[in-house]
């Protein structure tokens, strides 16, 4: 049991850049530094939402679902005894921001998540993070130990290690997984909202999300405000993997020029065949479209892409798109949960023709139609994501497709 982190008291300086990666530490102490905790009874619970809606503070799980709105959906419900989830499930394989945080920062992620359950009405909070990680599962169950020690209160936090699959951090999977059942989304109401885990209205969010929330009610919506754009404010953990020297998380405005991010990081475009922007549940970018865009929703939404969970891949020059592009639709193959006819065939069949459009065969045509198929169906996103990433792959490797079919590799014609 755990207390709840101040409201705002700007009696220490506020950090610029980074933000959530400023002061990482695992240590209580060190952290009350930064964030001290008088008592919740300070200040109404209305106060937390209020400052949260006013910094325009967005889901940084993929969605990208207004925070605040969250919130709300779920205090009307506070008579129902809600719940608090921490989404630390991070299937997202080229992603691992979630990771360093609940390893490197634990504090500051159990401070959102008190702070969120204090305005949602939550005596109990679940931090959700995957079994494999399990360096994060360690650092927050010392983390909750230390607190329980030190910070007493009403409120009662525990861990749940979850399945190894991607879409075991579904919302509804996870509540499923949560309530003793198996770890696969529905489309069948209640929403979690509504009734959750336990039946009671479960608040669900992502591991950056709450961090954000935290630093949020600490310094003030205008603080947050004062990194991003006005329509996406706020900074953003970045996953940056591929063709850059300081593979890793980094923390970058929103609306950051794409070109910037990569060479901060150590990349060049110059050097790259493509990017791809979002994670496997992105979108890929040519070099001349990632040259002139932004971090940014707005910007990215021409090209079907988003922001996402914050992953950048810089593909290599001499790498193949095609292969790549193949290789991530198998992982969404295997990543089904077997409930759903458009992912246990639609995505099997999707993944089988990438592979022999690799192989040289005219494959496209039935490539775009059975990604209009499987669009839109089944009880999650899975499709949904398939279909984004193959559409910008026929785009953006377009050249290599007819090399393909000629008979030559890309890398082989490059030389």
């Amino acid at each position: 049991m755990v207390a709840v982190p101040a409201l705002v008291d700007l009696d220490v300086e506020s950090p610029t850049l980074p933000r959530l990666l400023a002061g990482l530490t695992d240590n209580l102490a060190e952290h009350r530094r930064q964030y001290p905790a008088p008592p919740l009874s300070a200040r109404p619970r209305g106060d937390i939402t209020t400052a949260v809606e006013r910094s325009g503070l967005r889901g940084r799980g993929g969605a990208g679902f207004p925070t605040s709105r969250k919130l709300q959906a779920v205090a009307e419900r506070a008579k129902g005894k809600p719940v608090v989830v921490v989404n630390g499930s991070e299937g997202e394989p080229a992603s691992s921001k979630d990771a360093v945080l609940l390893t490197k920062h634990p504090h500051l992620v159990l401070d959102g998540a008190l702070l969120a359950a204090a305005a949602v009405g939550a005596r109990d909070v679940v931090v959700a993070i995957d079994c494999n990680a399990t360096r994060a599962l360690r650092s927050v169950s010392v983390a909750i130990a230390e607190r329980t020690r030190t910070e007493p209160s009403s409120r009662i936090v525990r861990v749940a290690a979850i399945p190894h699959r991607f879409v075991a951090g579904e919302e509804t999977a996870l509540v499923n997984w949560l309530n003793g059942g198996e770890a696969k989304p529905t489309l069948t109401p209640p929403r979690p909202f509504e009734a959750g885990v336990d039946g009671r209205p479960t608040l669900v969010d992502n591991v950056e999300t709450l961090a954000h929330l935290a630093q949020i009610v600490r310094w003030g919506p205008e603080w947050f405000r004062e990194q991003g754009t006005d329509a996406e404010p706020g900074t953003m953990l970045v996953t940056i993997t591929g063709a850059v020297e300081q593979v890793g998380v980094h923390e970058v405005p929103i609306g950051a020029r794409l070109s910037t991010v990569i060479r901060n990081a150590g990349g060049s475009l110059s050097r790259a065949r493509a990017v791809l922007v979002g994670g496997y549940f992105g979108a890929w970018l040519s070099t001349d479209q990632a040259r002139r865009t932004r971090l940014c929703d707005e910007d990215l939404r021409p090209f079907g892409a988003g922001v996402g969970c914050g992953v950048i891949v810089v593909l290599p020059k001499d790498a193949c798109g095609l292969k790549e592009t193949a290789r991530i639709l198998g992982w969404y193959a295997n990543e089904s949960a077997g409930q759903c006819g458009s992912c246990v065939h639609g995505l099997a069949a999707i993944a089988g023709g990438a592979a022999d459009l690799f192989h040289g065969d005219d494959a496209v045509d039935r490539l775009i139609r059975w990604a209009g198929q499987v669009e839109g169906r089944g009880a999650c996103q899975l499709p949904n994501g398939a279909a984004r990433l193959l559409r910008s792959g026929l785009v953006v490797f377009a050249d290599e497709i007819e090399r393909h079919r000629s008979g030559q590799s890309c890398t082989e014609l490059d030389a």
